[in-house]
């Protein structure tokens, strides 16, 4: 199936790994022109290194930090320097830390606020010019199941991440009329380092702890990001072009909830 991808020019944050480098070489194997963004300029060169070796493809590294308003604003400036504007955005972050309610002070809160909601509000701001003048746009953000239900000791994603989709569901009523879609992915239980941290606090060896959470996701076990991110090429393609405002879980059936 062709995606219709091909030329179009993509940028993902948080790409130096995980579900973000995944969606990077997803979309650079379908021909799209890929500009990559992380923190950690080492990591993000040796990411782009490889997607553009395996892929062929035209990959720009922009080192930034999506919670820096002027880094955002650079990040796309420089994006639409290179290749005129940006077609597709794959806002993603690293996540708010675990904690109960009593040790989350007003630092905390910000903190979340910052990375999961008003980076993604930066990045469109920033994107949208571009794709109002082309006709045609994809934007997608990367949060969590728990905007579809709440994770035991998440408060701080269980708080912040439903407004963001609260945002983009808004958003996809107001930039239709341009061509432009706006949808949110809800990952659950995927093999990245974020999840496998969780081995050394419980005190188990990594691959124990990956059998055990993927014990109870109705697949019976844990996803790829190379899974994941097959689900998010397809909702950046042209096949993708009657799907908005839509929350996606991408989590093995773990969620149970209806809607």
């Amino acid at each position: 199936m062709d995606l219709g991808l091909r030329g179009k020019v993509a940028l993902v944050t948080a790409a130096s790994k995980g579900m973000g480098k995944a969606c990077a070489m997803a979309l650079a194997a379908e021909g799209a022109r890929v500009a990559m963004c992380a923190r950690t300029e080492a990591d993000l060169k040796a990411a782009a290194d490889e997607v553009r070796t395996r892929t062929g493809a035209e990959v720009l590294a922009v080192p930034a930090d999506v919670t820096r308003a002027d880094q955002v604003a650079d990040l796309v400036q420089r994006v639409t320097g290179a290749w005129g504007g940006v077609d597709i955005l794959i806002a993603n972050a690293g996540g708010p830390p675990r904690g109960p309610f009593e040790e989350m002070s007003d630092e905390h809160w910000q903190a979340a606020f910052e990375i999961s909601l008003l980076s993604v509000v930066r990045l469109v701001r920033a994107v949208l010019p571009s794709m109002k003048a082309r006709n045609w746009g994809r934007i997608l953000t990367i949060q969590s199941s728990s905007v579809k239900q709440p994770i035991p000791e998440l408060l701080l994603s269980n708080a912040v991440r439903p407004g963001t989709h609260g945002l983009i569901k808004t958003l996809a009523g107001h930039v239709g009329r341009h061509n432009i879609t706006v949808n949110t992915l809800c990952p659950g239980r995927i093999l990245t380092d974020r999840l496998l941290s969780g081995a050394k606090s419980a005190g188990l060896p990594q691959e124990e702890y990956v059998r055990r959470v993927g014990a109870d996701v109705p697949l019976g076990r844990v996803g790829t990001p190379e899974e994941f991110a097959s689900v998010a090429v397809f909702l950046a393609s042209e096949r993708a072009s009657y799907v908005t405002g839509v929350a996606l879980q991408v989590d093995g059936g773990l969620v149970r909830g209806l809607l």
